[in-house]
């Protein structure tokens, strides 16, 4: 779907394309602009740059609903996720949930998410200081791309013999993003938890990290 065909856009698309933090290639334009947009519409600095953004977003709605189907659903699926992204806050979240049969109760800190550079490869790395059941700890993961498919995947090793440690890390992040991690016992004894592109789909949520998040998915994205 091209968003640059019409000139009512055009103006609008200029003015969003140099507010953004980072310069995207030209064939991620269109899907990045989108979704800024849409969190431009809902967190705008003022009253008229959501009222533009807004309008920008559903003359692109309307566009993808006349061709229907998948790039309509594909369409709303971005806006949704724009208007979502950095809509909540770490510090001060307080959650229970449940892993194993246990209850936790979660309460955040602070986070933050940074990029780092090993050996040339470009990971992020996702660090959140959190209180879980009553154990303060600072959880680190750090997600890379992997296999054919290019797929994010965030990985933390635990001690051995710490399990309870890998649960409570394991409820920080269901309390986080919704959905609980994986969790693999390692020959050597030691704990794999293991993320993906779900998981860092709910980080996106949270002021502290989205933009660094969505930097990083960018700049990884095979072209």
């Amino acid at each position: 779907m091209c968003l640059f065909a019409s000139p009512f856009s055009t103006s609008l698309i200029m003015r969003l394309y140099t507010a953004l933090p980072h310069r995207l290639s030209t064939q991620h334009t269109s899907r990045v602009l989108m979704a800024y947009a849409a969190w431009l519409s809902v967190r705008g600095k003022d009253k008229e740059q959501r009222r533009l953004a807004a309008e920008f977003v559903e003359y692109i709605l309307q566009r993808a609903e006349k061709e229907g189907g998948a790039v309509y659903e594909k369409a709303k699926e971005i806006v949704k996720g724009g208007k979502e992204r950095g809509s909540l806050t770490l510090k001060g979240l307080e959650k229970e949930v449940e892993v194993n049969g246990k209850k936790y109760k979660v309460k955040v800190i602070g986070g933050e998410a940074v990029e780092e550079d090993r050996n040339g490869r470009k990971l992020l790395r996702i660090r959140i200081t959190a209180e879980v059941g009553g154990v303060r700890s600072d959880y680190v993961m750090t997600y890379g791309r992997y296999g054919k498919l290019n797929a994010a995947l965030g990985r933390a090793t635990g001690r051995a013999g710490r399990e309870a440690d890998a649960e409570r890390f394991a409820a920080m992040i269901k309390a986080l993003t919704g959905k609980e991690p994986r969790i693999h016992r390692m020959k050597d004894g030691r704990t794999m938890i293991e993320c993906y592109g779900g998981h860092l789909e709910g980080f996106k949520q949270y002021v502290e990290l989205a933009d660094a998040i969505v930097k990083w998915l960018e700049e990884t994205r095979r072209r």
